[in-house]
């Protein structure tokens, strides 16, 4: 019977929340980016040149055929009677030294190597980039759902003050407020709802599928998992083994070895076999064998030149790949340090914040219609609900951009938390704040945002 009923609450539990990348709708949306991407096909393509000149490097140049006649005199052909007339068919075949064309073939095989790195560089990125703009619908529709509750409140307050109005136990302002408060939410869903439809064009933009093409989200930002916390070195770890960018600096190294071996080479002569037969009639025909060889007459200004050349492109490609290494590292180490501040944030959010918030609603809204408190306090209640769950949807986003971030192996700098009182980007909060000060309430106390990542420019 124990066992029955242990299997019941097992069945009736809810499903854990699955992480963002493992969602289907969201995998989805990403094979058809990659799929359809212009800029991911035209990498590709990219990194197939790359590899068909392979077999054309590792070739041997082509052989020249030389066609020819010999004459005594102009007045007649004289083959066949004259030992010095003759036809000509000669055979001419360039011959590098050996080892040079491996080397050069060695050299191209790296620098494809590169492509192909740029070509998964490429892929990762346009992944993040899929994945960043159905956060951001998220966001975008998570907004008008706070809206929509809002709207519920708002339509009680109204109903509350024009319930004291008329019983004379309410000012008329209240009424107004309310009213006001109602028509500013009007304005703000025009606002959300653009951006809604900017995110979804953006989406669909990178499916390479019409821009208003709807797109489903069936689970909000908050169903989804909260990132995996990892420690400072397993973070770096991770990073330095994924890295793209990585991989192809230390590629670069690789192809620029390779060229510093070719270019050591080109000191070495190249050959020229050269075969022939000279038929000359009835007269027993002539042939030849020859063996040419270059003269590297110029290898002070050359040959030379060229290896001091690749040295130092060599040296350059191998500080390119130490500075990508320690950026790989310090990129890790900011999303890691800001990971534990977003949980951290969303563990206050859940623990305390939301509920107090909502709880602080309800009561200052029950106290309102019987009169012990006033219409300030509403409006600066259902403002702190505003700042307080549209300030817990930026940092679930935030949050989910910072592993989305990780997986990308990005070099760019994490944005900063915003999760913490501002209210996010939801339009309107000032006006909420606003709404509130006109009452002659002070402004609700906000928490402390989490300092901003300092460094270059960029996006997560």
């Amino acid at each position: 019977m124990l066992a029955i009923l242990a299997s019941l609450a097992l069945a009736a539990a809810p499903p854990a929340p699955r992480p963002l990348a493992a969602d289907p709708d969201i995998a989805a949306l990403v094979a058809e980016s990659l799929s359809n991407s212009p800029e991911v096909s035209r990498a590709d393509a990219t990194a197939r040149a790359e590899l068909a000149r392979v077999p054309q490097i590792s070739s041997l140049p082509d052989p020249t055929l030389t066609l020819g006649i010999q004459n005594d005199g102009f007045r007649s052909i004289q083959i066949g009677t004259m030992e010095t007339s003759y036809w000509q068919v000669m055979l001419t075949q360039p011959v590098p030294w050996p080892g040079k064309l491996s080397a050069r073939e060695a050299t191209v095989r790296a620098q494809a190597g590169v492509a192909g790195g740029e070509t998964a560089r490429l892929r990762l990125a346009t992944t993040a980039e899929v994945e960043r703009a159905y956060v951001e619908l998220l966001v975008a529709r998570g907004q008008l759902a706070l809206l929509a509750k809002l709207e519920v409140l708002w339509s009680e307050a109204e109903a509350m003050a024009r319930t004291r109005y008329e019983v004379g136990q309410g000012a008329q302002s209240d009424l107004l407020r309310a009213q006001l408060e109602r028509t500013r939410l009007k304005q703000r869903r025009v606002a959300l709802e653009g951006e809604e439809r900017t995110g979804l064009q953006a989406l669909n933009r990178l499916r390479v599928h019409p821009l208003e093409e709807p797109v489903p989200t069936p689970r909000p930002l908050a169903a989804f998992a909260d990132p995996v916390l990892r420690t400072a070195e397993e973070a770096v770890a991770d990073a330095e083994r994924r890295s793209p960018d990585l991989a192809v600096a230390a590629l670069a190294v690789v192809a620029a070895d390779r060229r510093v071996d070719s270019a050591r080479r080109d000191w070495f002569p190249d050959l020229a076999v050269t075969a022939g037969v000279m038929p000359r009639g009835q007269i027993e025909p002539m042939w030849t064998v020859q063996l040419g060889i270059t003269l590297p007459v110029w290898g002070a200004t050359k040959q030379a030149r060229g290896v001091e050349e690749s040295q130092a492109r060599r040296e350059a490609d191998l500080r390119g790949e130490d500075a990508v290494r320690q950026l790989v590292r310090l990129r890790a180490r900011e999303r890691q340090t800001l990971t534990v501040a977003a949980l951290r944030t969303l563990e206050i959010y859940r623990g305390g914040i939301l509920v107090q918030s909502d709880a602080a609603v309800r009561s200052t809204l029950a106290q309102y219609q019987v009169g012990k408190v006033t219409f300030p306090s509403v409006l600066e209640v259902l403002r702190g609900l505003v700042v307080d769950e549209g300030g817990y949807l930026e940092a679930l986003a935030a949050a989910q951009k910072l592993a989305i971030a990780d997986r990308e192996v990005s070099l760019a700098p994490p944005d900063g938390l915003t999760g913490g009182g501002s209210g996010g980007s939801m339009p309107g909060v000032a006006a909420v704040a606003a709404g509130g000060r006109a009452g002659g309430s002070g402004s609700a106390p906000q928490p402390a945002a989490v300092p901003a990542a300092t460094g270059m420019p960029s996006g997560m």
